[in-house]
């Protein structure tokens, strides 16, 4: 059986995804990354699930700490999702455009977001060019509700 290539790309990107900032401590340094391959897996225990380029800096973080947090954007927050988006050489530049503070597992929690889970990784599927990571959300910080960003209203496509 030979994969329609034509006909995955067009379907794969019809599957919505929300856009987060996915935010990450080893040490003293923290990284941040925009995420879309992201989705609830469980009520109980709370989990998610979120696909990370196995290539970028902040996946070797995680590897290495098991934690990440998951900001949740506001659907006006594009400029600030595009900042997060950019590849960047050094750790941590990304955060002088936002205010941050650290939550109860010491990971940046952005402040002009919906708010933030923080994730404790319970497994990992590394294979192909990302690694699917499933973490149980141990700590969560609203600081105000609203709608979120999806990637469809961006005009971005990420995918297929």
């Amino acid at each position: 059986m030979e994969l329609n290539l034509e006909a995955k790309k067009i379907l794969l990107k019809k599957i919505p995804h929300g856009l987060f900032i996915c935010t990450v401590r080893d040490g003293d340094e923290i990284n941040g990354f925009t995420a879309s391959w992201v989705t609830q897996g469980s009520f109980t225990p709370p989990l998610v699930v979120m696909a990370v380029r196995a290539d970028g800096s902040s996946h070797g973080m995680i590897k290495r700490t098991n934690k990440f947090c998951l900001n949740v954007l506001r659907s006006d927050q594009k400029e600030l999702a595009a900042i997060f988006f950019k590849p960047q050489k050094g750790l941590g530049g990304r955060f002088e455009s936002t205010a941050y503070k650290y939550g109860e597992l010491g990971l940046p929690i952005l402040e002009d977001v919906i708010g933030g889970v923080e994730c404790q990784v319970i497994n990992s599927i590394e294979h192909g060019d990302h690694t699917v990571f499933v973490a149980e959300v141990l700590s969560a910080l609203l600081h105000k509700d609203g709608e979120s960003l999806n990637l469809s209203s961006t005009g971005w496509s990420y995918g297929g």
